[in-house]
């Protein structure tokens, strides 16, 4: 017999015989498969409260390790003092470019839905709530606020200042300073009504 004939003799009988053993080997689909490691399939559940022994101090609910970040909160390093929102005028930057109209518009819907009430739609102090016997905010469009940086805007939002409470937790990060941008737009607006109608 040629070689290449009995090889392929060989490889026949390999070929039948594998065809056997998984014929003889196939799974019952009524039977469930085996579970070598059956606890990396059917750990242990622990409610987020629950006494858990796999820990040493017996808490489910574990302490995040220092210096990690919660996704989607970033961390401001300033404190509620007037320091330190002197120090933010200083360090902090809008991140959005002036004049950009999706960013005004989004800070105008922001500024009607929070600011309104106290400030009023042009920002002069005179809301709904300023005129019902609450002590009317600053203007927003005159003196002192003409001389905040951004920084020390957001500093106010985030932190509060005076009878203003902290705004941090209503107002998204981002939507802080568009809403810092389209007061920078009303300022605009009221100087230039001004310089129109002087004489």
């Amino acid at each position: 017999m040629k070689p290449v004939t009995r090889l392929n003799v060989v490889l026949g009988i390999g070929f039948v015989a594998s065809l056997g053993l998984m014929w003889a080997s196939r799974r019952d689909v009524h039977q469930p498969n085996l579970e070598f490691f059956p606890d990396m399939a059917h750990a242990p559940r622990y409610a987020a409260f629950e006494p858990n022994p796999v820990f040493r101090d017996g808490k489910t609910l574990q302490a995040p390790p220092a210096g990690t970040i919660a996704r989607g909160w970033l961390p401001l390093h300033y404190g509620a003092s007037a320091a330190e929102a002197e120090r933010a005028a200083v360090e902090l930057e809008n991140p959005f470019p002036t004049g950009e109209a999706a960013t005004i518009a989004r800070g105008e819907q922001v500024f009607a839905s929070f600011c309104v009430p106290c400030h009023g739609a042009g920002g002069r102090g005179d809301g709904p709530v300023a005129t019902r016997g609450v002590p009317p905010p600053p203007s927003l469009v005159a003196g002192r606020a003409l001389t905040l940086k951004d920084g020390q805007m957001f500093h106010i939002l985030t932190y509060g200042q005076n009878n203003m409470a902290s705004y941090a937790s209503q107002i998204a990060r981002e939507d802080r300073w568009r809403v810092i941008l389209y007061v920078r737009s009303l300022q605009m607006r009221a100087a230039s009504a001004t310089l129109t109608s002087q004489p």
